[in-house]
This record gives C-alpha cells, structure tokens and sequence, in this order.
C-alpha cells in the first residue's frame, strides 16, 4: 500500500482492494467476497466516488437514531472488519454498545481469525484516539457462541446473540443481506444499513438506508457521533431518499 502514490485519483479504492486481498490471505472472508466487494465499486463509480447529499442525510439520520436507541449493536462481516473494523470499534465506543461478528460462510477457522482481527483493532482504535481508551476497552466483541436464532430466517446467519442483535432496538449493518434484513425488520427493530447499491432488497427493505462507500461512510458517522451531542431525526422516507440517490447518479451522465 505504500506504494501507492499520494495523488493517485483511486488511491483509497486500491487501499481498499489490498486490505481485502491480505485479509482473503488470512482467512477472513468468504470465497465470494472479492466479487461482492467489486460490485459495490461498480456502483461507487456511478455516484461518482464520493458522498452525494442523500447519502449524507442518511448518515445523519442513521447517527441520530443510534444514538436515541435504548439498546443498539453494529452487526459486522468479514468486509467489514477488513476495511472498517477499526472504525467500528469507534463507533461502538461513542454509542456504548458491542459489535457481533454475523456471517453466512461461518467456519471455526474464519471466526477464530475475525474475533481476533477485532481484538487486535481495538487497540489500533486506543492509539487513533488515546483519549477514548477505556470506552474503547470496554467495548464487548459478541459472535463466539451464539445462544438464540433470529425468527423465520434460514441459514447460519440466524444464529445469533441474545445480548447483541436479538435484543438490540436499533442495529447498524454494514453490507447486509437481503433475507436477514427483512427478518430483522419482521421483529420490529429498526435497521440501519450501509448499501451501494440503491436497488438491492436490502436497500428497500431497511429501515435507513446508506448508499455509500464504507470507510467514508463511517469516518461522517464518526465525526457526527463525536461532535453530535443532540443529533435530532426527522421524519424519514427511505423510498425518497433512494430516488435520491438515483436521481443523483442519473445526474453524473450528464
């Protein structure tokens, strides 16, 4: 990554690919991650690689709503945790509340390595912010040894924990998938999701919807989180806010 220049106009996407490329090497994501990864980079061309109004708009309400939630969790992959893990960690320091490791391909080996990834980034997270260092410490890494299944949803990724997602109100959801989002959304709670693609079935499904590049994504949130103190929601539409995002990828063409 040091070899990239500075002024490279895709340096942060090229840093983005290696980190992913390094944790493949390690174990961390499933076969199909690189190609799920590059898809969204499709659509990061279209809105021009950069964070367009809607999308800031979602960050904000997505922030505020956080934020008032009585119990919320960041529900995090192995994309996640290999791009953004560290800020995460952050993440959940500002809002006192744990991050779960939630994966489909799930093995012993590729949990061992994750849950250990994120160990490792919360002390990344102590140096970035020294001042932060013991919310940081406290925050709980949930994922090891799921006790109850999230109703009327198939598949490994139902398994979950009773003191994270089951109970949470209010979940943060980076790179979600479709069938999950729509159980959650079924028990009630509020969804918050990071999506490239405005025309996924999570997009429409989630309660929020943040179409937008993770890293710069979660360094807005971050900065909102921190300065912040009474982030006030509005009355949110995400079917307009998506047309939004359309409307404002439609106006790059031309």
């Amino acid at each position: 990554m040091g070899d990239i220049p500075e002024t490279h106009p895709r340096r942060d996407s090229l840093i983005s690919r290696q980190k992913l490329v390094e944790a493949a090497t390690k174990g961390m994501l499933a076969d199909s991650a690189l190609i799920a990864h590059g898809r969204g980079e499709a659509f990061d061309y279209l809105l021009g690689e950069k964070t367009c109004e809607a999308a800031k708009l979602a960050i904000a309400e997505t922030a505020s709503r956080l934020q008032k939630a009585k119990k919320c969790v960041i529900s995090v992959n192995g994309n996640t945790v290999a791009l953004a893990g560290t800020q995460l960690i952050v993440c959940a320091a500002l809002l006192n509340c744990p991050i779960e490791v939630n994966i489909y391909y799930r093995t012993p080996k590729r949990m061992e390595v994750l849950l250990s990834t994120l160990k490792e980034q919360k002390q990344d997270a102590s140096e970035l912010f020294p001042k932060m260092k013991d919310e940081i410490s406290r925050v709980k890494i949930l994922g090891d040894n799921p006790d109850v299944r999230i109703p009327n949803l198939d598949g490994p990724r139902a398994n979950c924990h009773s003191e994270g997602i089951f109970s949470a109100d209010t979940i943060l959801v980076p790179l979600e998938d479709g069938d999950r989002c729509e159980a959650l959304i079924a028990m009630g709670k509020t969804v918050c999701v990071i999506d490239l693609n405005p025309l996924s079935r999570t997009a429409k499904t989630a309660t929020i919807t943040i179409v937008d590049e993770l890293t710069r994504c979660v360094s807005i949130l971050i900065e909102l989180l921190m300065n912040g103190s009474d982030l006030q929601s509005t009355n949110w539409n995400n079917e307009n806010n998506l047309q939004n995002v359309i409307q404002e990828i439609l106006q790059n063409f031309n």
